[in-house]
């Protein structure tokens, strides 16, 4: 009951230090609700290589082999999966192996030694619209080529001059099937992944300057104080205003987007919002963690900043991590957002089995410990009133 005591006078001390700076509201609130709504008027209305891609290869045959070689020569697309089951390319697909699935039907080699028009399927994960639109075309091109360098060849071999070969060479048709995001929707990729990433920079930096701020100022001993002595008791009741306050702007987007703008959710929303949870938490952890290693609060506010932006691009909404160097994609599992952007796809849009997600939650739940590195410095720094350290 005593440390429930404590929590609470930390975390009233913190509520009063919070009203008295308008800044703090205002980038907590301000920006997010501004950014909010600036996205979702304005949405109204680089290219990635070797795109890993399955092929269902149904017709068996020399020609359906000789494209998937064809395609696997480019450097557009990267055929990591060949197999007749469009079921086992699926589940590729669900665990975020693959970005798109081309279906070669049965009867493909007959219908283009006949002259006919043959016709491929191609499903495509329009969660990732850069490389969706990206790997269609170029899968369109390379078949269409390749289907024309096999009919000249059959018809060269009836003898046929060039002028007439090239008026009964017919092309592919692609059709094209959109997995998650069907719509194409521009606002749907955009507007509900750019507003994570604004909230986990808020939480972040408030996070950094929140702590940083009691160190530069020397009132840690006040806080403490308040604490009845514990760190522990100190933080947790320090970042619970900060938390409620992130908690209510992350789920409140999700309300917004989900049940009045219609945003699709395939999956579960109670899934995603816990995961939400979970994603604000893991940010404050990382803030605890930059603030406790960086010797000055400017030097934190700094790089928490260049942290922050950098993973908008690490976590694959705007850029395929897949095709990130092997260093960079290790790096991209140090960022809260990816996993959050990874459970996104997998609840709202794909609605993949829970199963998927669990790593993800994991690896959240996983940053829960890394402020425990820092903590003896960062206690210390608190007790002895002597940040920045030299």
């Amino acid at each position: 009951m005593s440390v429930l005591k404590a929590i609470g006078r930390v975390a009233k001390r913190e509520l009063s230090r919070m009203f008295v700076r308008p800044l703090y509201i205002f980038a907590s609130v301000g920006v997010m609700v501004l950014s909010t709504f600036f996205f979702i008027s304005i949405m109204k209305y680089g290219t990635p290589e070797n795109i890993p891609i399955a092929v269902v290869d149904q017709d068996h045959s020399s020609i359906s082999r000789r494209l998937c070689h064809e395609m696997q020569a480019t450097s557009a697309v990267s055929i990591t999966l060949v197999t007749t089951e469009f079921a086992e390319a699926r589940r590729a697909m669900q665990r975020g192996e693959i970005y798109g699935i081309l279906l070669i039907p049965e009867d493909f080699y007959a219908d283009l030694a006949s002259f006919r028009r043959p016709q491929m399927e191609f499903y495509v994960n329009n969660a990732y619209t850069v490389g969706a639109s990206t790997a269609y075309k170029q899968l369109l091109t390379m078949c269409n080529l390749t289907s024309g360098a096999f009919q000249r060849e059959v018809l060269r071999q009836k003898g046929l001059p060039d002028d007439l070969i090239m008026k009964r060479i017919q092309p592919i048709t692609i059709e094209a099937h959109m997995i998650a995001n069907p719509w194409s929707n521009y606002a749907i990729y955009l507007v509900s992944t750019i507003l994570p990433g604004i909230l986990a920079l808020i939480v972040l930096m408030l996070t950094i300057f929140a702590i940083g701020y009691e160190l530069k100022c020397r009132t840690c001993h006040e806080w403490l104080h308040a604490a009845d002595g514990n760190y522990t008791v100190a933080m947790i009741g320090k970042l619970i205003p900060y938390t409620v306050l992130f908690l209510v702007l992350g789920i409140g987007c999700e309300v917004i987007l989900f049940k009045f703008m219609h945003f699709p959710v395939n999956g579960s929303l109670t899934r995603l919002m816990l995961s939400m949870v979970l994603f604000v938490i893991a940010e404050e952890a990382m803030g605890i963690c930059i603030i406790g290693a960086l010797p000055t609060l400017r030097d934190a506010v700094s790089i928490g900043a260049l942290y922050g932006m950098l993973g908008f691009s690490l976590s694959g909404f705007t850029y395929p991590v897949m095709n990130m160097l092997p260093a960079v994609q290790a790096w991209s599992n140090l960022v809260p957002l990816r996993h959050y952007y990874l459970i996104y796809v997998n609840e709202a849009l794909m609605a993949a089995p829970v199963i998927n997600s669990i790593p993800h939650c994991l690896a959240l739940c996983c940053f829960l410990v890394m402020p425990l590195i820092v903590s003896p410095r960062l206690h210390n720094a608190m007790i002895y009133q002597n940040y920045p350290l030299k």
